[in-house]
């Protein structure tokens, strides 16, 4: 991921001295520097297009066919908001299945997780009762063409079924248009610059002092 290069640089005094005041300092990557997009942007279509991610892709791979870069993997990730990619990430089929397997055992894999509405509709196609609403499992309702009849529009979802509902909301994000890449890149460069500081270096750089004590 190119995103570490864009990175600045943070050096902290070396914690294996046994120096109090140790001229040794240890260059790192700062981390705690993130790019995120400004709120005030999220709704400007024209920078965004939806995307919904294939099956069994990566963030290199949706780079490269969106850029031809697989070191943009961080753009598709950050346009995202996506953080924790081992959470927020649509997992492969073979992925989801072994993931529900270990989290719901064998025996309970296809056991009812909760039960929802169906969608019912009147003679004239008019809307009585919609779809996906979590009910319980004895829900009925009255139909209102014949009152005496008692209508138990309801389904279960087992626990794969809810589980790959999950993981397939995952697949439709925002991607950053093809011709914005470059702006980004370049603001995200400015955003990682450092200001003058006691801590300043130089605009890539910056060290902190006496952290010998408070770095475990």
């Amino acid at each position: 991921m190119s995103y570490f290069r864009e990175l600045p640089d943070i050096e902290y005094q070396s914690p294996l001295s046994n120096r109090i005041s140790s001229d040794d300092y240890v260059r790192v990557k700062n981390v705690f520097r993130r790019v995120k997009l400004r709120d005030d942007l999220q709704n400007v279509f024209t920078l965004f297009q939806k995307y919904d991610i294939p099956q069994g892709a990566r963030p290199d791979t949706v780079a490269f066919e969106l850029y031809d870069n697989p070191g943009y993997d961080w753009i598709v990730l950050t346009i995202a908001n996506i953080t924790n990619v081992r959470n927020q990430w649509p997992l492969s089929s073979e992925e989801l299945y072994q993931y529900s397997l270990e989290k719901y055992g064998e025996l309970r894999l296809n056991s009812v997780h909760h039960y929802e509405t169906k969608r019912v509709e009147d003679s004239k196609n008019r809307l009585i009762m919609p779809a996906g609403q979590v009910v319980d499992s004895n829900f009925s309702i009255r139909n209102p063409e014949s009152p005496l009849e008692i209508l138990y529009p309801v389904i279960g979802v087992t626990n794969y079924e809810y589980e790959t509902r999950l993981n397939d909301k995952k697949r439709s994000i925002f991607v950053l248009q093809r011709t914005y890449i470059q702006t980004f890149i370049n603001d995200t460069r400015s955003i990682m610059t450092y200001g003058e500081s006691s801590q300043f270096v130089d605009d890539r750089l910056i060290r902190t002092e006496n952290t010998r004590n408070t770095i475990l």
